[in-house]
């Protein structure tokens, strides 16, 4: 696909060029160890002799909490997969930027372990204050998925040439649909109700993992 015209006098990247199979397996490794991480919060109730099925029904919110997260770092890792599948070649501020999404995959089991916490033995208060942080820290998530795109776009030099900087720059909608309708998933936790909240939160999980391969090319505007 070949880049509009205006885009073409984009500078080259300044500094060390490199191939991206380092950035590749380093952050595999970072997805792999937290989406193992979020089992650890999960723990057998305690009970007495003929009530197992209470305590684990109890412990209801912890493992759902689980479940969303767990797809939610899978989700991540499917779109981070497809993202460097659009480049050949990084940066040293290419890689500074992916450090920024991996840091905002390392914080999810603290907010997933708040979240299940909240569920289990807060009150609505709790809750509220779970749900607002969990939203919260999905929506910074996003935050350099959009810089990463936008690097891309301004260094044509970095992509696959099968990729044109106007598919890239359009792939920008997704973090900033991100980061404000996480935002409004957090702010109806909080001011309206827990669960309104956190059903927000799962319908843009959703988004994300039915557009991992990137926003469908008949929507991209040539």
């Amino acid at each position: 696909m070949s880049a509009a015209p205006d885009e073409v006098a984009h500078p080259e990247p300044t500094g060390r060029v490199s191939g991206t199979d380092r950035m590749t397996a380093f952050s595999d490794g970072v997805f792999a160890i937290v989406i193992t991480l979020l089992v650890i919060d999960l723990r057998v109730p305690e009970y007495h002799e003929g009530e197992l099925l209470t305590g684990l029904l109890d412990e209801g919110p912890s493992y759902l909490a689980f479940v969303v997260s767990f797809v939610y770092i899978g989700v991540l890792w499917l779109n981070h997969h497809a993202l460097l599948r659009l480049i050949r070649r990084t940066t040293l501020a290419l890689s500074w930027i992916n450090l920024g999404i991996l840091f905002g995959a390392v914080i999810i089991p603290f907010p997933t372990a708040v979240l299940a916490s909240a569920f289990t033995q807060g009150d609505i208060d709790d809750q509220r204050a779970a749900v607002a942080l969990y939203a919260l820290s999905a929506a910074l998530m996003s935050a350099p998925w959009l810089v990463f795109f936008g690097y891309l776009h301004r260094h044509p030099a970095l992509l696959e040439q099968r990729v044109s900087p106007g598919y890239v720059r359009a792939q920008r909608l997704r973090p900033i649909t991100g980061l404000v309708l996480y935002g409004v998933g957090g702010l109806l936790g909080w001011f309206v109700n827990p669960l309104l909240g956190l059903i927000a939160v799962i319908v843009m999980i959703t988004y994300h993992a039915l557009t991992s391969q990137g926003l469908p090319r008949w929507l991209v505007r040539r």
